[in-house]
């Protein structure tokens, strides 16, 4: 069974731009914050929002106080101006495409000519551009309407900029024969058209198409229209309680496309429910390979593993007698912590992770009782291998007991940071910092030579940042829902990206010259390639050759083990 999940589909660029809007509003402005209608075409979105406290008005009042985002689509001029009336602070959410259409209509519109929409004219971005060429504004959803329309002396065509491209090259054909002198611009967004070449593009290479989106969404309906007109299997779903899956049954390969409003989390939770589907028909081992994948992704015990193994890496790269304690005690300390983190993320993980917040909300008293006892172990074996070990180890956990908690006084951070988790950034940097004590610093701490310490614990604190800076992008719309301030979202997604770069390479090339140079063992030649592979992961999701989020986890995650096991074939 194969899944081919589109590049382009999920949140387009003014999408993005207006929900990015509204949670910073929410987060940096004082009083009730609203939006002007719908602020996209998706009603877990806009369910997000009302959960947020953020609802919708569809009628302008006489008098107001607050913020108030226009949506998207955009609106009327004189709507924008009422809305200011009224006493509201306005905050223009609408895609920067749109804002090019009205500026043309309404530059045209000032020198007397009439302006042609291609679009529904129901749609809200129709009517909102209809108001910058109030007297002498036209709609046509179909050529014949186009046709249909009175000649003008002068006029300028524009499209919806989520139009059917196929629809606008045949009017622009017709108008070049028969109204020569029309003036027609280019509006369809370069998203819409791609996401709509892509859907052709894959559905040829799949037996079914599953279009994931709001039913109110126009560029949804479009895909689901191409899809339609492939003549194969096409479905048109909101969320995935809405699949029939016994009609998809025979397919072999299944092709994922989403509207431009639909969230990342609603794309995954289809993708991973059509794979399960799937295994379960199969023989036994898909589903048990499945199942024994996304239990070691849950429970964090493949994370643990990874722990121990980075410090095994760690005593072979400084060439000491590895102390199996020393990894269990890493693997202990972070199965605890993680576990914790987890319970405590339950609220993003709803938008980043649902399967992981069900499993984290339907045993959240046994993996508390799991962590408590992990760390409890982890503490009894470091009390008896030194002193200076337990006592470390119990501030550490101490330190991760309190991340989630209020323990900052009101007094000295100001209202938004109350919780060490509330540092902008903190979260990447703490777990990194976390990760060197137990997988390098803490083992060799009577052992390890400074020299030889340093490579080390650059390499196991570096892989670290990398990979859950990475995670971090890759839960940046769940993290910006719930108020969390990670790295990606103060530097923003392409700069967090190029900083893993940066930091992988940076591992490679401390890896090999302290190798060069005696620093480390030679072992150090062979672990290098860990950061490479790493790097190649990254880019490989930066291309959209891995979609599935719980693979490219169970990808990620497993760099810690290929180290782990480059430094036992040195």
């Amino acid at each position: 069974m194969k899944i081919t999940i589109a590049k382009t589909a999920g949140f387009c660029m003014g999408v993005r731009r207006a929900v990015d809007m509204v949670l910073d509003a929410s987060r940096s402005t004082q009083g009730p914050i609203y939006t002007y209608g719908p602020l996209i075409h998706n009603p877990q979105a806009l369910e997000m929002l009302e959960e947020k406290g953020i609802p919708s008005i569809s009628a302008i009042p006489e008098k107001a106080e607050g913020t108030i985002l226009i949506r998207a689509h955009g609106v009327p001029p004189q709507e924008e101006k009422a809305l200011e009336k009224a006493g509201f602070t306005v905050i223009n959410a609408t895609c920067p495409r749109v804002i090019r259409v009205q500026t043309i209509i309404r530059k045209y519109a000032e020198k007397g000519y009439a302006a042609i929409i291609i679009g529904d004219r129901d749609h809200p971005e129709v009517k909102g551009l209809l108001g910058y060429a109030p007297e002498n504004g036209y709609t046509a959803a179909s050529m014949e309407e186009f046709k249909a329309l009175p000649e003008f002396s002068n006029a300028v065509i524009v499209a919806q900029t989520t139009q059917n491209t196929a629809l606008y090259n045949d009017i622009k054909q017709w108008t070049q024969t028969h109204n020569p002198h029309y003036l027609i611009f280019d509006t369809i967004c370069d998203s819409t058209e791609k996401r709509q070449a892509e859907v052709r593009t894959i559905a040829e290479k799949s037996d079914a198409i599953v279009v994931i989106g709001g039913k109110k969404s126009g560029n949804t309906r479009r895909l689901a229209q191409i899809a339609k007109e492939t003549g194969k299997p096409w479905f048109h779903i909101e969320d995935i309680t809405e699949l029939d899956f016994e009609k998809l049954a025979d397919a072999e390969s299944v092709a994922v496309t989403a509207g431009a409003s639909t969230p990342n989390w609603i794309i995954n939770k289809t993708c991973r429910a059509i794979e399960e589907f799937f295994l379960k028909r199969k023989h036994f081992t898909s589903p048990f390979l499945f199942q024994t994948r996304d239990f070691l992704l849950k429970s964090n015990l493949l994370l643990a593993l990874g722990a121990g193994c980075l410090t095994y890496t760690s005593f072979r790269l400084q060439g000491l007698d590895h102390n199996i304690i020393h990894a269990f005690i890493a693997m202990l300390y972070i199965l605890s912590m993680q576990i914790i983190n987890n319970i405590f993320s339950i609220k993003s993980d709803k938008y980043n992770n649902p399967g992981r917040a069900l499993f984290y909300g339907r045993h959240r008293t046994l993996l508390t009782i799991i962590s408590a006892a992990c760390g409890g172990a982890g503490l009894f074996m470091a009390f008896f291998l030194n002193t200076i070990s337990f006592y470390v180890l119990m501030v550490m956990s101490i330190l991760g007991l309190s991340y989630n908690f209020k323990i900052i006084p009101g007094g000295i951070s100001g209202d938004r940071i109350k919780r060490i988790k509330d540092i902008p950034g903190s979260k990447t940097i703490l777990i990194s910092a976390a990760w060197g004590i137990v997988t390098t610093i803490l083992p060799g701490m009577n052992e390890s030579v400074p020299v030889s310490l340093l490579p080390a614990l650059i390499f196991c604190s570096g892989l670290v940042f990398a990979r859950t800076a990475f995670f971090d992008i890759l839960e940046i719309q769940g993290d910006k829902i719930t108020g969390k301030e990670t790295i990606p979202i103060i530097i923003g997604e392409k700069n967090s990206v190029r900083l893993i770069k940066e930091i992988l390479i940076l591992l490679f090339l401390t890896l090999l010259s302290a190798a060069g140079l005696g620093i480390i063992e030679q072992c150090g030649f062979l672990i290098a390639l860990v950061p490479v592979v790493m790097l190649y992961t990254v880019h490989c999701s930066e291309k959209g050759n891995i979609r599935s989020n719980a693979r490219l986890e169970f990808v990620i995650e497993s760099h810690f083990v290929l180290a782990g096991i480059l430094a036992m074939l040195c």
